[in-house]
């Protein structure tokens, strides 16, 4: 704290902070003891402070009543209870910096904050507060080497085809600022540790000392190898062991890597407007004079919750409208209706007025925290009659949230009129109700946006919901006295409410336990979260439950939509900081989701996604550009995920934000290069060659960064783009083919390259990409080893992204071309053949068709249990090794392309009599690789069944984003049904063999519509080859 403060001590009988400082102000106009005594009432030249701890905290809202605050306090010699609390003048800030830093910010987020936060008790402005309590606290405890160093470690098992090589000593030269290069031997179980120390006796040898420490990174990468690990598990090292060659590392001095400086912002805390004097026992009325009351408990609130509804109005009227439309108020909790009530229909016009209240069967101390009221205005036919509203399905023509307890945990009171979304359909951007409309956010277009306007009741005073029934918290089990206290409303517990996880041992009356197999889910789907009795009582039991119990996958299901108790979801986020940064980045792309069932911009999710962001590089990355796609993307949710964007870029450091400086720069240039080719070439297909030599003289004359990271994969850095390489792809939305120079190395000097698009929504290859390599993990945590190819895949904003390229590979259209232009789709050998030519030695042939019959039955496996639809030969490749993969995932779940009403997949997955051939399967005949096959496809096929909730959990927390194929519930229909989950594991084994059997059967007709895809569009797939 700073050392001009003023001090001064008295009596706690003023209300809120408004008085308490005019109090203050008069106190030291007496004592004559400040120059401006009048400049204390301004809230932007002085702050109130308050100590607890080691830490200082704010009194953020002016109005918040003095006792709420937690702090500490006790009675002087006169018996007056008293504080300490400071008045401390705030730092004037340069406007013109303060500006820049403003635009920098918005630049990067893509969203310009500021312009909303001009109310400091808004909701955005605390939120900021509240994350930088949290940002400047991982700060304190960021280990900046390890921040810096960060490796990329495997953690499943070396695969089985690799482990003869570990007998092998690995080769390693070691590179030291162009002055010495040497190479060494050693085994793969040696650490870091052991290489630098040898580099130092080699120093030492040579009479020169390195006082610095010393770090190891791998040449011409982003990537370190750091930390007690064997060299074997390091993931560069196992690619360097798959590709036998040579381990090229550089010595670094770590006062020469970029440091990553933080602008340290050292505010005071916020207070979280929940102090000790928040209970109901303390703010019950009975017994209380008028000026001794300062709040109401919302438990003290018996009658009904009602609204007032006034009316409706339009700035511009629709072309297509309803003859009549009614109101439906509903009282919303988490994807739940709790209560609805709707008003009776009138003609709809620019203005519509109702002036009638609208009562709804919940009682107010019921609501929980979180709650919204939610306002639907709906179409109907004139000749409909008001109690036959809700029976029929009306059209929902626009909508609006409004959170009843807000962010303060106070009721909402008195007049309000929203500005509402419209739901029409949109063809670039759907609506669903699963994720936009929990959203509590207003149509920031207030000048044409529908508005509707409403009345609450009002109070003499806040009404607030109480943090617990008395001042100690909630004490003891289920059925002590909870209530006994007669003010309070809420009745003892009943352990009825307890029946679905009761041990059948446990004598009636005795306090509830969890069970050791306690599963939360099935039970608190069945709790009544209106009731604050029970809802009292499963708070204790899941305060009392053993966390380590509590399995991920359920942790991860307690955050869907279905669970909208903060106590509950507080308990799902500290399971999981127990996670590694593996785990986090496997999942990350849901939790990111899962901050939009939030009621509130800061949650225990929010932070906890912030802190384990600012504690590694690696999450942090695919953070960034995870939130920043849905702030460009997403209305409904823009100021939360800015907020949150904001608060990581505070503190992610000087060289994260000048690489991701680089990397929007590079995405917008791309972006306009993109549109600039459609616009030149609107037509579908057909593009003369002018194409490609306009978009390379256009990325000439570009300000494309020099080197940039690339988005999808952090660990790759790009230099000067190549552009007599790039070219403008034969597809509909023309993506663009780029290559770029790599970052100079000893081991490769082959371009990286990358398909940017525009116009496509990448966020579902994004997810399959993502469960593919969750189905990877868990294969090989089973030793099977598929050689799956999860290429990288980014959605860098609204319909825009970027698809790694994979080298030495090629479309099976182009594997038949190559065979013959117009038979080689129908010739079983052309593969084989093709393969054959890759490979110079028997023995090395062998090794391929082993990869092939490996990574066949993966693909097999994992395009049938994800339902990916449109598999044809110009959207399954192959690499020069035999490695089976799949690209272009546009339709999943089972969803099929039809032609003429007819679906032109008759399979449930591909394999075509050229893969059997490859696997010496002729006309049925016995083959040890297509037995080995079989065994792998059920191996697999049983080992994601033992999986499936995991699997059904991440699709189903993506209903959140929108897909258009991942929209409902329902589409987890096809998930259950084929991973046969309500069968036995034999019965699933047989289930799938008869599926590889009827793909053999029709195999035929497979080929056949590639032959008619081969004739009609020889164009090449956005994933092709080198």
């Amino acid at each position: 704290m700073a050392e001009d403060q003023l001090a001064i001590r008295m009596p706690l009988q003023c209300h809120n902070i408004t008085v308490f400082k005019t109090m203050w102000v008069l106190c030291i106009q007496a004592q004559n003891c400040h120059p401006d005594p009048s400049a204390i009432l301004d809230p932007e030249r002085y702050t109130v402070l308050f100590s607890k701890g080691k830490d200082w905290y704010e009194a953020y809202d002016d109005s918040q009543i003095i006792r709420t605050l937690d702090m500490p306090r006790w009675y002087d010699d006169n018996d007056l209870l008293t504080a300490h609390i400071v008045l401390e003048e705030t730092v004037a800030v340069d406007c013109e910096v303060k500006q820049k830093w403003n635009q920098f910010l918005a630049f990067l987020i893509g969203h310009d904050l500021e312009k909303e936060a001009s109310d400091k008790h808004c909701e955005l402005a605390y939120t900021r507060r509240k994350l930088a309590s949290s940002r400047n606290q991982e700060l304190r405890n960021r280990d900046e080497t390890l921040y810096t160093t960060e490796p990329w470690v495997a953690n499943t098992p070396v695969p089985n085809d690799l482990k003869h090589l570990l007998n092998r000593k690995l080769s390693v030269t070691l590179h030291y600022m162009d002055q010495i290069n040497f190479s060494i031997r050693v085994d793969f179980g040696a650490t870091p540790d052991i290489l630098l120390q040898f580099f130092r006796r080699v120093l030492a040898q040579e009479r020169r000392e390195i006082s610095d420490t010393l770090v190891l990174k791998v040449t011409g990468r982003e990537e370190f190898l750091s930390g007690d690990y064997p060299l074997k598990d390091f993931l560069w090292v196992r690619q360097c062991l798959k590709e036998n060659q040579g381990l090229h590392l550089s010595i670094i001095p770590i006062s020469q890597l970029v440091q990553e400086t933080v602008h340290f912002e050292d505010s005071p805390l916020v207070d979280a407007f929940g102090g000790s004097f928040r209970s109901h026992e303390e703010l019950c009325l009975k017994g209380k004079d008028l000026e001794d009351i300062y709040m109401i408990s919302l438990w003290e609130c018996d009658r009904k919750f009602r609204v007032k509804l006034l009316g409706i109005d339009i700035p511009t009227f629709p072309n297509k409208a309803p003859r009549s439309v009614y109101v439906e108020a509903a009282v919303i909790f988490g994807s739940s209706v709790i209560s609805s009530v709707s008003s009776p229909p009138k003609l709809f016009t620019e203005e519509v007025l109702w002036n009638e209240w609208l009562c709804f069967d919940v009682i107010l101390k019921d609501l929980p925290r979180g709650v919204k009221l939610g306002f639907t205005i709906n179409a109907c036919s004139s000749d409909t009659s008001p109690g036959n509203l809700q029976k029929g399905k009306a059209k929902v023509l626009y909508f609006v949230n409004l959170l009843l307890i807000d962010y303060r945990s106070v009721l909402s009171q008195g007049c309000f009129t929203l500005h509402m979304w419209s739901n029409h359909d949109h063809d670039d951007e759907i609506i669903t109700c699963q994720a936009d409309k929990l959203s509590s956010a207003t149509n920031p277009d207030s000048s044409n946006a529908m508005a509707i306007s409403f009345l609450l009741d009002h109070y003499s005073f806040p009404v607030v919901l109480p943090t617990s029934i008395s001042p100690n918290g909630y004490s003891g089990a289920p059925n002590t006295s909870v209530s006994q206290s007669k003010s309070a409303p809420i009745s003892a517990p009943n352990t009825d409410s307890f029946k679905p996880v009761q041990d059948e041992g446990n004598e009636p009356g005795t306090s509830i336990s969890a069970p050791q197999s306690f599963c939360p889910i099935k039970f608190l789907r069945t709790v009544d979260w209106t009731n604050s009795k029970a809802v009292e009582d499963v708070h204790w039991l899941l305060a009392n439950w053993d966390l380590t119990e509590l399995d991920v996958t359920v942790a991860l299901e307690l955050l869907s939509m279905d669970f909208a108790d903060e106590t509950v979801r507080r308990l799902a986020v500290q399971r999981l900081e127990s996670l590694s940064n593996d785990s986090v980045l496997k999942y990350l792309l849901q939790l990111v989701q899962t901050i939009k069932v939030e009621p509130y911009h800061d949650s225990f999710l929010a932070r906890y996604l912030l802190q384990r962001a600012l504690r590694s590089k690696r999450i942090g990355h695919f953070f960034f550009w995870y939130v920043r796609g849905e702030v460009t993307s997403c209305l409904y949710f823009r100021q939360r995920m800015a907020v949150l964007l904001e608060a990581y870029l505070l503190g992610c450091g000087q060289a994260m934000l000048d690489g991701f400086v680089q990397q929007v720069q590079a995405v917008d240039t791309l972006q306009e290069a993109a549109v600039m080719i459609k616009r030149a070439y609107p037509e579908k297909r057909d593009l003369p060659p002018s194409a490609s030599l306009k978009l390379q003289e256009f990325l000439q004359e570009s300000r494309l960064p020099t080197e940039f990271l690339l988005p999808l994969d952090p660990r790759i850095k790009v230099g000067q783009i190549l552009l007599d390489k790039c070219k403008v792809m034969a597809s509909k939305k023309k993506p663009l083919w780029l290559e770029f120079s790599p970052i100079p190395s000893p081991t490769s000097a082959t371009p990286v390259g990358i398909i940017f698009k525009q116009g496509d929504d990448l966020r579902q290859d994004m997810l399959v990409i993502q469960t593919l390599a969750v189905m990877d993990s868990i294969w090989q945590e089973q030793s099977l080893h598929l050689n799956l190819v999860p290429y990288g895949c980014i959605s860098t904003g609204h319909n825009i992204g970027m698809i790694e390229i994979v080298r030495d590979a090629a479309t099976i259209a182009a594997v038949q071309r190559s065979q013959g232009e117009t038979n080689g789709f129908f010739r079983n050998d052309a593969l084989f053949e093709w393969l054959k030519s890759k490979c110079s030695l028997q023995e090395i042939h062998f090794k391929t068709v082993d990869r092939f019959v490996k990574s066949c039955a993966g693909y097999c496996v994992a395009t049938y249990v994800l339902g990916i639809g449109d598999r044809h030969n110009d959207n399954i490749m192959i690499t020069d090794q035999g490695n089976l993969f799949h690209i272009d995932f546009g339709h999943i779940l089972g969803n099929r392309k039809h032609f003429l009403g007819v679906s032109r997949e008759r399979v449930p997955f591909v394999l075509t009599p050229d893969f059997l051939y490859v696997m010496g399967r002729v006309k049925g005949g016995n083959s040890l690789y297509f037995q080995r096959f079989r065994n792998v496809c059920t191996q697999a096929y049983l080992a994601l069944r033992a999986h499936s909730r995991l699997l059904v959990t991440l699709f189903s927390l993506m209903l959140l984003s929108g897909m258009p194929e991942l929209s409902a519930v329902e589409d987890m229909r096809y998930l259950r049904e084929a991973l046969q989950e309500d069968k036995s594991e034999a019965e699933a084994k047989d289930h799938f063999l008869q599926q590889i059997d009827m793909c053999e059967q029709l195999g035929w007709t497979v080929q056949a519509n590639w032959g008619a895809n081969l004739r009609l569009s020889p164009g090449t797939r956005h994933t092709a080859t080198s």
